[in-house]
């Protein structure tokens, strides 16, 4: 491919996963608005789940789908649903159409983020990729950051109906480069598509979601519990019966027996946990014990992407001349570390020493994914490189929703402990505290009874997160073995 087409199908790539990494963000900062408009706070929840469910369970199939029929091809068609369930979720007159069309983009983003990186291989050498596919994975750094500031300014200026319809422009310029621009020499496979495999592992996918989702928000009873994770089990072990027997999976269990695949995978997923509990509670901090505006704090974890970009030039080093088990050693060492002063400082901890703190974490954030990522796409043949990639990204999200789903509950536990504890508190006024226009309303007098409440649900947060790395290093060293770079390994 010419190196100009190189450079526009990765900036296309970027703009792709920029729109869909910034889309969850930019609903929840119209949310209040859509919620007022379309009278249904009841479900406003599910706006982002179905969403998350759909990617979820859509990822393993484009992964297949890329692998036989071409990324091009694959691609255009996840964007062109992304798009189609913009539109129409920007024309929706009610909640529970907003819900479906959602849906419908979710199925859509689900081709976005695994295709993408499975591309930038397709292009890119082992020694590039990794500097590359940093600065694409910085897109969701980078959409935390400028999708509030995106979401109000649209929701002030115009209605919230463009959160979704900006979309259209962008999608269609990025579809037009993708088309013209990437050349692929793809041999397009004879294949049946694993239609059994597909339900049982969405059946399985969906039962974990769902579970770990109302469970975060206090909807289940352990009798739910019980149930969803027994539908899940069946689930998954009918589904690996399945992939055992066909003769076209949809995930080679092969794959498996390669021990450094399946630590690099669950290394991913608990850092993406733990990633999505510093993204989440991080701003938490910044604005219910030091009172900024979310505008402001949300720029607490900026340089987390910024250096995620400087740390995945880092892992494109060290990947030529280190085992990944070496790496992530390096890398896990970086992220305990802010884990570790995260759960160790005091409540009145200054502004400026978050973005010291967000800077070490965004570095050694940057070498793991970028790590993981790589090392999973070379431990496969070419052949299964979509496959490989996308239950890498599946990983990934099912550690998020897990991880801040269990989070949750650590959170709702202690602060439900403390206003038990503190006479005349209550959560409705811990959920005032977390938003300063909200918290200037609060009896001055109480003030520093919530900050003491919130600070230990934060203080028991993150001594969770540092436990989750520890227990990454020690996956890790299921792999002490595996000594070689990826140099060595190509060689």
């Amino acid at each position: 491919m010419k190196q100009t087409n190189v450079k526009v199908v990765t900036i296309a790539v970027f703009v792709a996963t920029f729109m869909s990494a910034v889309e969850g963000t930019i609903v929840s900062t119209a949310m209040p608005t859509i919620v007022g408009d379309l009278k249904g706070v009841a479900l406003m929840n599910w706006v982002f789940s179905i969403f998350l469910l759909t990617s979820a369970i859509a990822t393993p199939i484009y992964g297949k789908l890329a692998d036989t029929v071409g990324r091009k091809l694959v691609f255009l068609v996840g964007l062109f649903i992304f798009v189609l369930g913009s539109t129409l979720s920007g024309m929706s007159h009610s909640m529970e159409t907003l819900i479906a069309w959602r849906a419908l983009q979710g199925i859509g983003a689900g081709a976005i983020m695994p295709v993408s990186f499975t591309i930038l291989a397709d292009i890119y050498p082992v020694e590039q990729r990794a500097r590359v596919m940093g600065l694409n994975g910085s897109a969701w750094g980078i959409a935390a950051v400028v999708a509030p500031l995106l979401g109000g300014f649209i929701v002030d200026q115009l209605s919230w109906h463009w959160i979704f319809f900006i979309n259209i422009p962008i999608g269609i310029v990025t579809m037009g480069l993708i088309w013209f621009f990437l050349n692929e020499n793809t041999e397009r496979k004879a294949f049946t598509m694993d239609w059994a495999g597909c339900i049982w592992l969405s059946v399985g996918l969906l039962a974990v979601m769902l579970t770990f989702q109302l469970l975060g928000e206090g909807d289940l009873n352990i009798v739910w519990v019980i149930g969803g994770l027994i539908v899940a089990i069946v689930a998954f072990w009918a589904f690996i019966r399945r992939e055992k027997r066909t003769d076209d999976p949809l995930i080679p269990m092969e794959l498996f027996s390669n021990r450094t695949f399946v630590v690099q995978n669950l290394i991913a997923a608990l850092l993406s946990g733990f990633i999505m509990g510093f993204e989440v509670y991080l701003p938490t901090w910044t604005q219910g014990l030091l009172g900024l505006k979310a505008s402001e704090a949300g720029f607490a974890i900026t340089p987390s992407s910024l250096m995620w970009i400087v740390g995945s030039f880092i892992a494109g080093k060290l990947l030529m001349k280190r085992s990944p088990y070496q790496i992530v050693n390096i890398s896990l060492t970086l992220v305990l570390i802010g884990a570790v002063i995260m759960a160790i400082i005091p409540a009145t901890t200054p502004f400026w020493s978050f973005f010291v703190i967000a800077a070490i974490c965004g570095t050694g954030f940057g070498i793991t994914i970028t790590t993981t990522t790589v090392t999973v796409q070379s431990k496969v043949p070419v052949a299964e490189i979509g496959v490989a990639t996308s239950f890498n990204t599946l990983a990934r999200t099912l550690g998020q929703t897990v991880m801040v789903s269990v989070l949750g509950i650590v959170m709702n536990v202690v602060m439900a402990h403390g206003v038990a504890s503190h006479p005349g508190t209550s959560m409705a006024m811990m959920n005032k505290l977390i938003n300063p226009q909200t918290a200037k309303n609060l009896p001055a007098h109480l003030l520093p009874t919530l900050h003491g409440i919130l600070y230990q649900g934060l203080h028991l947060i993150f001594i969770t997160g540092a436990c989750l790395i520890v227990v990454s290093f020690l996956v890790n060293l299921l792999d002490r073995r595996g000594t070689q770079s990826l140099s060595d390994h190509q060689a």
